[in-house]
């Protein structure tokens, strides 16, 4: 698997994720390649190449009806750049106070809490009849 760094080091992978982020945000259950591609303005060899990239990554799952594949964000893996990067938003600023270790930590474990609850709810809505 590539390191998942090199993966969204791409704007054009990065601009496909935001596109799925926002997709799924507004109630979408997937998107076309064809989608991507209008809403991107780039060819559909391009999306198919970085899609291809994304899926090896885990990033992206795609669901297959008919002819058809829609792709959906899959922000586990996006954990592993969170666990990264969390770290450095602790350094203390120069003449502002660092905050104690157990609010770093709470303040963690609330941040990943309500993104679960928000991923679960918004999964839950989408399953409703008539959406």
């Amino acid at each position: 698997m590539a390191d998942i760094f090199d993966v969204i080091a791409d704007g054009t992978r990065r601009d496909i994720l935001q596109l799925l982020l926002d997709r799924a945000t507004g109630g979408e259950r997937g998107t076309s390649v064809s989608q991507i591609v209008a809403a991107l303005g780039v060819s559909q060899p391009t999306v198919s190449k970085h899609l291809k990239v994304l899926r090896e990554a885990e990033l992206v799952t795609v669901r297959e009806v008919g002819q058809h594949r829609y792709y959906s964000l899959a922000v586990a893996p996006l954990d592993e750049i969170d666990d990264w990067l969390v770290p450095f938003f602790s350094i203390e600023e120069e003449n502002e106070p660092a905050l104690p270790e157990s609010a770093v930590h709470a303040a963690e474990v609330v941040g990943r809490a309500a993104a679960s609850v928000k991923h679960s709810f918004s999964t839950a809505l989408r399953k409703l009849p008539g959406r």
